[in-house]
Order: structure tokens, then sequence, then C-alpha cells
């Protein structure tokens, strides 16, 4: 299944549903007792939104580097992180809420 947000000022950006959901979950539109298949997120609501999702990917990356530096300090292997970082994950939809809300049009998205 695949996430598609849309707007009328950005091209659509289409993730599968676990990065979908997790984006969702970071921006406050979808949890485990309440799944979203369909939203909209308006122009009000985006300057939170955009500052959830960068904590969440500084918080990402502290626990990562800090990971590295445990690791290296007890002498072991390096720890495995996904290929694809949350910022990687997330900056085409940060990009678009930053358009959105100067233009002050709404995204919306779909299963």
């Amino acid at each position: 299944m695949l996430y598609k947000f849309k707007s009328k000022v950005t091209g659509d950006v289409i993730m599968l549903q676990p990065n979908g959901q997790r984006v969702l979950e970071i921006i406050g539109k979808h949890s485990a007792s309440e799944p979203s298949i369909k939203g909209i997120l308006l122009p009000e609501h985006m300057p939170g939104a955009l500052e959830a999702l960068k904590q969440a990917v500084a918080l990402e990356e502290a626990q990562q580097k800090e990971a590295l530096a445990q690791a290296q300090a007890e002498n072991l292997p390096p720890p495995r992180f996904e290929a694809i970082s949350l910022r990687q994950r997330t900056q085409p939809v940060i990009d678009m809420i930053g358009q959105c809300l100067k233009a002050k049009e709404a995204i919306t998205w779909g299963v």
C-alpha cells in the first residue's frame, strides 16, 4: 500500500505505507487507535508539523551519534542503521509543507 501526499502547489509525494504512517505519526495525524488512511493538513497546522518533523530528525541523528560513540568507546563494531535516514525520507514532505505554507494551500493524503 502507498501513501500519496498531494497539494495544488507541488508535485505529489508518494511513500510506502510504513514510511507514510511514520511521517503521519510524527505530525500527529496517525496512531494505532486512529489510523489515517486519508486526511488533510491545513496551513494553520503546518508550522507544528514542520517543527515535529525537524525534531524527530534531530532526535534520530542524536541517537545514532550516541550509539556510534558508545560502540566506539566499548570497542564494538559500529551499529547498523537503516540505509535511508529519517532526514532523507522526510525531506520531500518538509519541502512540500514549506511551499504549501507559503502559498496557504492544504495538503491531502490518501492510500
